[in-house]
């Protein structure tokens, strides 16, 4: 390192596992990126996907100013003509339509970025609109449905405790690949290595020999869509054989008898044909999870993206109540946030718990979760005329014309609307179709504070992170063009002043919370503003803050600022009644809404089988579709390939390398093969985020190899019904070599 070198730290925007890392900078540019050693969380891990964050920065596809779309054309605007050409033409549309002619669309990138996550509700209370979707709704609102019934709020994930635990039974996830999921857990391999190394075990459950697969102790393949049966039957398994044993959770749970009553007819000998998996092997998993003093289960996108979403989400944490590892060191345990975790806010172990159904959507009448509608139905609330039609589109960092089921219909719907906004950093499939593009900075311009990964972490912490490099000047930060929008949308104007907008937002916030003390807690937290403010006030009132003054030593958000490797605060607790906010104080075992749809499942295990089910898969490297224009992400082999086991490309006539068609009905897709014994006979296992071919874009790289769009074949139509989720796996497909493809 020279002398002119300087070093920074940042939080990875790439995936959940948010890993630590140290930038070295030579006059204003990245020239070296590795794990921070030193952070206390991840602690020096680093894979390939950080290394992109230079090439992301320095992408010349990347935004840096406004679009306006001209005469059908893009062209360049600056901040002032964009924001008034937001204002020339939405609030017409709100004043005809009212609220809910106006949607928004958040993305997967949202996640990692602080400044939405904290702005966004600003943006939504100032438009009121019902008309809410976003990414959740196609592989997570499952689980946020079932631990918002049990536990009593959408965020109360437990997560597998892998530093403490010798058993883990791995359901439809690859964390060696994602580093977890609604679990964040940097070096899952590390951890895997460690857990085996003092004797502990690793167990896959997966249609395909995953990755994660290749480093555990044992795979068993179960038929995409299916999970459902074999949970019931461990579920049934631990009673029949009276292993039940909840330990000190028994007096803090309802439902024990009612949910013995529910899983009565679903002995593992009645459905293991059904998931292909033997009564012996569920028998015996159960037995193991039942005996292992520390022990987890844990299911992530395979257990969400089906018919049975809910059910099997939760499922998973029945069996960690039952067999006594729930809350307990090395089972599933909850995270304890510093800051924005609903279950550390409140009075304690009791709340007002979570409802869903609110509303409905005006076609399809799905339900809302969450506040959100399902992304499923974007494209008929759209192009379905009548009062209420939406007529107008907010999109933030999101591309649901890739990662939506049907894309093409919804790319037609948003040619119909009368004005869209994208705020994305990039020109895609989706952004395409805006009026108007606001560009954010790049994540170097950025601070960043991990709002949501915080909540899954398998190790509590606080880190925070500013920004690397400087923003061209004049160019705001995606917080203010919110604000700018909310502004427009309550008549107050494009010129609005948009930090008296917040003071005052602000102003009403700590009212409700601190009464007459309101102004002094103001005043503590001058001179920040934006997402600094909030992310203080948070740290100081969250459960290891300082409560301005009154906690001598607690944390601020001036202590992280001076730790740039994070603060460690402690592996995970006990957290059981404290964490509940359940009306009943307990653990709900046996929702009602989740009881009733069992009726579906009985009926589902008698149905015939199809030959040949599709499922996607996540790839390292491009785990999204914004991932995808990165040079050294893009580089190596071809990986937007169909596996196909040798089984069903001898019978089907495919060739490995060779192309064949894809087909779902009427909707069809032509794949590159990629035989494979890693799949389970009568699976194929597409990656998903690709398709990058569509006319209008800006993704140079991208279109080099731009694959094919797994969503494009699935009908939007197909949803869990309890929590809207996109159906995305198991669904029957036919296959053929291309050449006597079906025309």
């Amino acid at each position: 390192m020279t002398s002119s070198t300087a070093v920074a730290h940042r939080i990875c925007p790439f995936c959940e596992a948010s890993c630590g890392l140290e930038l070295d900078l030579e006059q204003g540019r990245v020239v070296r990126i590795r794990g921070d050693k030193n952070d206390v969380f991840s602690k020096g891990f680093l894979c390939p996907k950080a290394i992109g964050l230079k090439d992301l920065h320095d992408d010349p596809d990347r935004l840096r100013l406004p679009l306006i779309k001209r005469d059908g054309k893009f062209v360049e605007a600056s901040w002032d003509e964009a924001y008034a050409e937001i204002e020339r033409r939405l609030p017409a549309i709100i004043a005809a339509g009212g609220p809910d002619a106006v949607a928004t669309v958040l993305g997967n990138p949202v996640s990692h970025k602080m400044s939405l996550m904290l702005y966004f509700p600003r943006l939504a209370k100032a438009l009121g609109t019902r008309n809410m979707f976003s990414a959740s709704s196609v592989d997570q609102v499952p689980k946020m449905l079932s631990v918002g019934l049990m536990f009593g709020s959408w965020l109360s994930v437990p997560v597998p405790d892998i530093e403490r635990c010798d058993f883990l039974l791995i359901l439809g996830a690859n964390p060696m690949v994602s580093n977890g999921s609604l679990w964040t857990v940097p070096d899952f391999r590390g951890k895997a290595r460690a857990l085996r190394a003092r004797g502990g075990k690793i167990v896959v459950v997966d249609p395909r020999r995953t990755e994660t697969a290749g480093v555990a102790d044992a795979h068993h393949f179960i038929r995409p869509g299916a999970d459902v049966f074999f949970l019931l039957g461990m579920v049934q398994a631990l009673f029949e054989e009276a292993l039940v044993r909840p330990g000190r959770l028994a007096g803090h749970c309802n439902g024990f008898e009612e949910l013995a009553a529910a899983v009565r007819d679903y002995a593992p000998e009645r459905v293991a044909a059904r998931c292909g998996i033997d009564a012996s092997t569920i028998r015996s998993l159960a037995r193991t999870l039942a005996a292992t003093p520390r022990a987890a289960i844990y299911g992530r996108i395979g257990t969400c993206t089906q018919q049975f979403g809910t059910l099997c989400s939760w499922l998973i944490d029945v069996i960690n109540v039952l067999t006594g590892h729930l809350d307990q060191e090395g089972g599933a345990m909850f995270p304890k946030a510093a800051a924005f975790g609903a279950n550390t806010r409140g009075k304690p172990g009791v709340g007002r718990g979570v409802v869903s159904g609110r509303h409905r959507s005006r076609v399809s009448s799905a339900v809302e979760v969450a506040g959100e509608l399902p992304i499923t139905c974007l494209a008929e609330e759209i192009d379905t005329p009548g009062p209420g039609q939406i007529k107008a589109l907010i999109a933030i960092a999101g591309n649901p014309v890739l990662s939506a089921p049907n894309g093409p219909r919804l790319a037609a719907a948003l040619d119909k609307l009368e004005f869209m906004v994208s705020l994305d950093i990039y020109l895609n499939e989706t952004s395409r179709h805006a009026d108007v593009i606001l560009p954010g900075p790049s994540p170097l311009e950025d601070a960043h504070y991990d709002v949501t990964f915080t909540q899954f972490s398998h190790h509590n912490h606080a880190r925070y992170s500013p920004p690397v490099l400087a923003r061209q000047p004049g160019e705001p930060d995606e917080w203010e063009s919110l604000l700018r929008i909310a502004a427009i949308a309550k008549g107050q104007g494009a010129r609005a002043d948009i930090e008296a907008f917040d003071d005052a937002a602000l102003a009403q916030e700590l009212d409700k919370a601190f009464g007459p003390a309101a102004g002094l807690v103001s005043a503590a937290l001058a001179p920040q503003r934006g997402p600094e403010r909030l992310l203080d006030l948070a740290l100081r009132t969250g459960p290891y803050g300082d409560g301005f003054g009154r906690v001598p030593g607690g944390l601020t958000l001036d202590r992280i600022r001076h730790a740039p490797s994070g603060i460690d605060l402690g592996p995970m607790t006990q957290r059981i009644p404290e964490a509940l906010r359940t009306p009943s104080g307990k653990i709900e075992l046996a929702p009602p809404m989740l009881l009733d749809d069992l009726a579906r499942v009985a009926l589902e295990l008698a149905a015939p089988e199809p030959d040949l089910v599709i499922v996607g898969r996540r790839q390292l490297r491009s785990n999204n579709s914004w991932m995808h224009n990165l040079p050294v992400l893009a580089k190596g082999a071809y990986r937007c390939t169909a596996l196909v086991h040798p089984i069903d490309a001898a019978r089907l006539g495919l060739l490995d390398g060779g192309m064949a068609q894809i087909r779902n009905g009427a909707r069809r897709i032509d794949v590159q093969v990629e035989v494979s014994d890693e799949m389970m006979p009568g699976v194929v296992s597409l990656p998903h985020g690709w398709g990058h071919d569509l006319a209008g874009t800006r993704l140079g790289v991208a279109a080099e190899r731009p694959g094919v769009n797994l969503n494009a074949l699935f009908d939007e139509n197909l949803r869990d019904p309890l929590s809207g989720n996109a159906v995305l796996s198991g669904v029957a497909v036919e296959m053929a070599p291309l050449a006597s493809a079906i025309s």
